[in-house]
C-alpha cells in the first residue's frame, strides 16, 4: 500500500474524475476512488467506465464504492494511509426534492466528516460546494462563511449550504478547505461539453421555441466557469494553500457577463443555423419574478405537457436570475499559480456553436 492516498468520493461524477486524473498525472500518491452504486453490478459498470476515463492502473488505484444514505457507506475503506480527502459526491440538480437533497448531499456530508475523523494521518480535506450556498443575497459573496438568513432558491442550494455550517461548525478541527464552485458551462476554452446542466438544457429550450420569456433581469451577473480551471484550482490549492480556508472557484464580476449579453450571443449562435433561422425562433421576452411564478403555477395545474416541462425546468433556479451578486475569489488568485479568466465572450460563443453542431451532443461534433 502507498503511504499516501487520497480519497476522492464520487469518483466518477465530472470534477471527480477530472482531479482522480489530475493525481494520476501530477503526483506519485496512490487514489482510493468511492463511487455511489446500489449493487455490485452497477458498481461494475461505473469501475469499467472510470478506468476509461483516468486510466487502469491497479498499481496505484483501489475502487469502493456504497451510498451515502447508507447507515457508514465509507465502512470498505481503511482509514490508515488516508492523507487527503476530496469530498466531490453530492447531488447537484436544482430540481432536487428536499429529502433526497438533505439525506444525500446534507447528512452524507456528514458521514464523510465523521469518516475523515478517523483518520489519524489525513493533513488535508476539501469539501466541494457551489457559490450559490450564498442564497438570495445580493451585493459581495465574499470567501467567509454564510449565515443562511436570506434564503434560498432552492433545496440543492440549502442542502449544500448546510453541508458547510455542519463543516464549519462542528468539523472545524479538521483540516479543511471550502471550494464553491460556479456553474460549468464547458470541459475547457474550446466550448467542448461532456456533461450537461441546467445552463445547456435552458439554451436548448430557447433553441427549440419551447420557451418564450426568461425571469430575470437582462443586467444581473451570471458566473460560468470550465471543468478544466475548476480541477485546476482546486489540485493547486489542495496541495499549496493554508488550511482551513474559503475559495470561490470562480471569476469575477468584471471577468463575467450580464444575463442579456449571454442571449445575444447564444442567439447569435443559434442564428448562424439555416434550421434555426427557417423556424424563425423569437429572442425570448424577460419577465419579472411575479409573471414568472404565475406562469408556473398556470402551467403546472395542466400537468404533463413539453411547455409545462419547460418552464419547470428553468423555475427552480429563477430566482437567482433576479439577483445581482459580486463574486469575490481573492482567496482563489492568492492561492493558485497562474489564475487567468477566460474571454467570456469567446467561450460562451464556442460553447453555444458545440451545442449546436452536436444537437446538445446527440452527433458528432
Amino acid at each position: 500500500m502507498l503511504s499516501r492516498q487520497v480519497l476522492i468520493t464520487g469518483a466518477d461524477g465530472y470534477l471527480g474524475s477530472r482531479l482522480a486524473r489530475k493525481y494520476i498525472d501530477s503526483t506519485s500518491y496512490g487514489l482510493v476512488l468511492w463511487v455511489r452504486s446500489r449493487d455490485e453490478n452497477e458498481f461494475r459498470d461505473k469501475k469499467e467506465s472510470l478506468k476509461s476515463k483516468i486510466g487502469d492502473i491497479n498499481d496505484r488505484v483501489s475502487y469502493h464504492w456504497n451510498d451515502l444514505v447508507n447507515d457508514d457507506p465509507f465502512a470498505s475503506l481503511d482509514p490508515t494511509g488516508i492523507t487527503s480527502i476530496i469530498h466531490s459526491a453530492a447531488v447537484t440538480r436544482f430540481n432536487i426534492d428536499q429529502p433526497t437533497a438533505l439525506a444525500v448531499n446534507t447528512e452524507g456530508t456528514r458521514k464523510l466528516l465523521r469518516f475523515a475523523s478517523g483518520c489519524r494521518s489525513l493533513e488535508k480535506i476539501g469539501v466541494i460546494s457551489t457559490v450559490y450556498t450564498s442564497g438570495l443575497i445580493s451585493g459581495d459573496v465574499a470567501e467567509t462563511p454564510f449565515d443562511g438568513t436570506a434564503g434560498f432558491a432552492n433545496h440543492y442550494e440549502s442542502s449544500k449550504w448546510l453541508s458547510e455550517d455542519l463543516l464549519l461548525k462542528e468539523y472545524g478541527h479538521l483540516p479543511w478547505r471550502l471550494f464553491r464552485v460556479a456553474t460549468v458551462i464547458a470541459d475547457s476554452n474550446d466550448g467542448h461539453v461532456s456533461q450537461f446542466n441546467a445552463f445547456h438544457n435552458t439554451l436548448k429550450l430557447f433553441y427549440y421555441g419551447l420557451l418564450s420569456l426568461i425571469p430575470g433581469k437582462e443586467e444581473t451577473p451570471v458566473y460560468f466557469v470550465t471543468g478544466e480551471f475548476v480541477a485546476d484550482a482546486i489540485f493547486d490549492l489542495m496541495n499549496n494553500s493554508e488550511d482551513r480556508a474559503i475559495y470561490n472557484v470562480s471569476h469575477t464580476e468584471s471577468e463575467s457577463l450580464e444575463l442579456g449579453e449571454l442571449i445575444d450571443i447564444a442567439f447569435e449562435a443559434f442564428d448562424r443555423g439555416d434550421d434555426f433561422r427557417a423556424r424563425r425562433i423569437l429572442r425570448p421576452l424577460f419577465s419579472d419574478a411575479e409573471s414568472f411564478d404565475l406562469l408556473a403555477e398556470g402551467m403546472n395545474s395542466f400537468g404533463g405537457g413539453i411547455v409545462n416541462q419547460a418552464v419547470s425546468s428553468v423555475a427552480p433556479f429563477a430566482k437567482q436570475l433576479f439577483i445581482h451578486k459580486r463574486i469575490l475569489n481573492d482567496n482563489v488568485v492568492a492561492g493558485i499559480e497562474q489564475y487567468r479568466a477566460p474571454e467570456m465572450r469567446q467561450l460562451i460563443r464556442k460553447t453555444c456553436d458545440y451545442l449546436v453542431r452536436t444537437k446538445w451532443g446527440k452527433q458528432s461534433a
